[in-house]
């Protein structure tokens, strides 16, 4: 059976929940300290906002959740509903680039083609709005990927606000 994708509801965000409980748990060991791995639950997680604007898709094997993410309009860059700092500013799509967030794959779903198809998703529906850029603010499991994908790197930072220093890298990438 294939992935399949569509468009995250409400009702989804449980299932979501506990798909990104599981890849922050488990996909960041090899890259991050448990200190670290607390740390980053305060800057990721689910935006509802990208459910709300309908620009977050699930991915799907079966009945299974495999991964789930999105792309945003709008100026956050990353992080979720409990994160600070949030920006919900409308984006010009002739200036600004257009985010890919909050990027989840399952841990039995990993290396399968989740994050590939999350990502050409995000840049197809981008394109489709007029955005030519995409950003993202990638961990240091999910940069490998981005990579391979035609990202790169803009700036390394480390977003310290659960505590912990968590190293990040923002990426981006022109679409047209």
């Amino acid at each position: 059976m294939g992935l399949t994708h569509r468009i995250a509801v409400e009702d989804d965000i449980p299932s979501l929940s506990l798909v990104m409980d599981a890849a922050i748990a488990e996909l960041q060991r090899a890259f991050l300290d448990p200190a670290q791995i607390a740390s980053s639950r305060m800057i990721m997680g689910l935006d509802r906002q990208l459910v709300a604007d309908r620009t977050y898709f699930v991915i799907q094997e079966g009945g299974a959740v495999a991964g789930c993410g999105g792309w945003s309009r709008r100026a956050t860059l990353y992080g979720g509903d409990h994160t600070p700092g949030r920006d919900a500013a409308v984006l010009n799509p002739a200036t600004e680039a257009a985010r890919v967030r909050a990027m989840y794959t399952h841990p039995a779903f990993a290396r399968r083609g989740v994050g590939r198809l999350i990502l050409r998703l995000c840049e197809d529906a981008a394109r489709a709005e007029g955005f030519t850029r995409l950003e993202l603010m990638a961990t240091l499991s999910g940069r490998a990927l981005y990579s391979q994908c035609g990202y790169t790197d803009i700036e390394a930072i480390e977003d310290s606000r659960g505590g912990a220093a968590v190293p990040l890298v923002r990426m981006g990438k022109t679409i047209t």
